[in-house]
């Protein structure tokens, strides 16, 4: 079944349970992922991102070529008995995060190939709704010092909405602006995080061994919250969460059970700058905004009956008509049906196909539904376009 996106819209603030404390917004809640999650309210948050432990099942240390040891996730929060331990631990957290979603709240998983598929799983038996796959693909990775497998150059993320029919935001327009007008694909090119970006500890070693870089968060907030929405990271690390989230607007909440971690979001957050609103200005989904005929068009008289009417390059030419539709060559129909009919095909988007003339120019009539919208007291941010 086809789900319909909540695009570009800030979705309905739902009531805390009865007895539950409010929300804890922009704050670190230093504690056990799954006793923290049991304190926020039911329907309360927008959108989950979660980093959780890899489960990496390492036997020994990593060694380089020149025998020295790779810095990689050695640490006890990453170490589980057997699956089933993981598997059970899984379905606990991600049970409370669809407790405490919006019913059109959504959550993002990342993950490698030792733990992705076991919580792709969990996701569905837990009920929510898989939308995408989405391959972190690493312009740096860490080389295959042993030279016995792929060089590991992607971690997985899944992005799932509550349920099925839930109404989730995707800002379709914004991530089509942010890839140079082309749609954004679910292949994203990142490097790893590094530089100043990477926090450090007081003897130079990385603060948190599988610290995510700030653009990749940057895309997956931008892509489904709006400003204002209340984001929760149950295994918060290092923050990157919050900065970016504090940066575009976005309310946050981590959970982070090691004080040293906590410590370092902490300060690192404090140092964040948000983004002014205006900045935070994102394009608007067609989607969204109220429909408007073209019948609409013509009974506001933007478009008189009898106005000609061509496709962009002067081919194809149809007249305007008092009932709202165009006619050619002895056909008749809407803007979409004549659209598709002269060119020979079964579908097409009438309003960017037929133009009028601006003056000395050709302007597709899609401009002119801002027009009506004006007229009719709609909201819309677009410029007055005269139909001349």
């Amino acid at each position: 079944m086809r789900q319909s996106p909540r695009a570009g819209s800030a979705g309905k603030r739902s009531s805390p349970r009865r007895g539950a404390a409010a929300l804890p917004l922009d704050s670190i809640l230093q504690g056990d992922c799954l006793a923290e999650l049991a304190k926020l309210p039911d329907a309360s948050v927008d959108l989950v991102f979660a980093d959780p432990p890899y489960n990496l099942q390492l036997d020994g240390d990593l060694l380089r070529p020149n025998n020295s040891v790779v810095d990689g996730v050695h640490q006890a929060w990453d170490k589980f008995a057997d699956f089933a331990t993981y598997d059970a631990f899984s379905h606990k957290w991600l049970s409370h995060c669809r407790r405490i979603l919006k019913p059109d709240g959504a959550i993002w998983l990342i993950g490698s190939y030792h733990n992705i598929f076991r919580l792709g799983v969990a996701l569905q038996d837990q009920g929510f709704w898989l939308l995408n796959d989405v391959i972190w693909r690493k312009t740096n990775p860490m080389p295959n010092f042993r030279g016995r497998r792929f060089t590991n150059a992607h971690e997985t993320l899944i992005w799932a909405s509550r349920g099925q029919s839930s109404k989730y935001t995707f800002n379709y327009e914004s991530l089509k602006a942010l890839n140079d007008d082309l749609q954004m694909r679910s292949d994203w090119l990142f490097p790893i995080c590094s530089g100043p970006e990477r926090l450090k500890d007081d003897g130079g070693r990385k603060a948190h061994p599988t610290q995510k870089p700030e653009a990749l968060l940057h895309r997956l907030l931008l892509a489904s919250t709006n400003p204002g929405d209340v984001v929760v990271d149950p295994f918060f690390g290092t923050g990157t969460t919050g900065a970016v989230a504090k940066r575009l607007g976005r309310h946050w909440i981590g959970i982070e059970r090691d004080p040293d971690y906590a410590a370092a979001a902490a300060e690192r957050i404090a140092k964040v700058t948000p983004w002014g609103p205006s900045a935070l200005e994102a394009l608007r989904s067609k989607r969204s905004e109220p429909r408007v005929p073209f019948g609409t068009i013509v009974e506001l008289g933007i478009l008189a009956p009898g106005a000609m009417l061509c496709d962009d390059r002067g081919r194809f030419h149809a007249e305007v008509k008092a009932d709202g539709t165009l006619a050619t060559g002895g056909w008749q129909g809407s803007i979409h049906r004549l659209g598709a009919q002269v060119q020979g095909k079964s579908a097409c988007n009438g309003w960017t196909f037929w133009h009028y003339r601006n003056g000395a120019k050709l302007a597709p009539i899609d401009v002119l539904r801002d027009v009506a919208k004006r007229q009719l007291g709609l909201d819309t941010r677009q410029p007055l376009v005269a139909a001349e």
